[in-house]
């Protein structure tokens, strides 16, 4: 299924969903951070998903990074909330969203880097690297808000 995001724009379509979701900043020993190459959109995003009834949001973000790149985490602090209703996801079913997203900052702890259905393309990225990688904006904020190393986290 694919998907289409849109920001600030007047044509995006009424949202008829809000979903809790949960995304990580993974990060290795050597201050990489962990991208996927979105299967539904072709954009680079950071691995994340919607919350079930049975999770808490910081195991949203755990589970979410092992089903889309095999990968185990540890959940190490918060980048921030992402709640803007400018942000509008459409999917090819029907689903338009208004997405709640928490944004983690986590740590690699094991597992094997593993391509799923939900990614053409996982890779580690230098922060130096980010700006020539497809992002949405809304992705390269939450890269930016980690980048920044804040005190407190972003509430938008």
């Amino acid at each position: 299924m694919a998907r289409i995001e849109y920001f600030d724009d007047p044509d995006a379509p009424e949202p008829n969903s809000m979903v809790v979701a949960a995304s990580a900043v993974v990060t290795d020993d050597m201050g990489r951070i962990l991208l996927q190459k979105r299967s539904d959109s072709g954009l680079w995003a950071l691995p994340g998903g919607g919350m079930e009834m049975t999770d808490s949001l910081p195991g949203t973000a755990v589970r979410e990074v092992k089903e889309e790149t095999g990968l185990d985490v540890e959940i190490t602090g918060l980048v921030g909330t992402y709640t803007d209703p400018r942000h509008i996801i459409a999917y090819t079913d029907g689903e338009v969203r208004r997405q709640f997203n928490v944004c983690f900052r986590a740590r690699l702890v094991g597992g094997t880097l593993t391509v799923s259905d939900e990614s053409l393309e996982l890779r580690w990225v230098d922060p130096g690297a980010l700006g020539s990688l497809d992002v949405h904006h809304t992705q390269r904020l939450r890269l930016t808000h980690f980048l920044e190393d804040r005190e407190a986290p972003y509430l938008g």
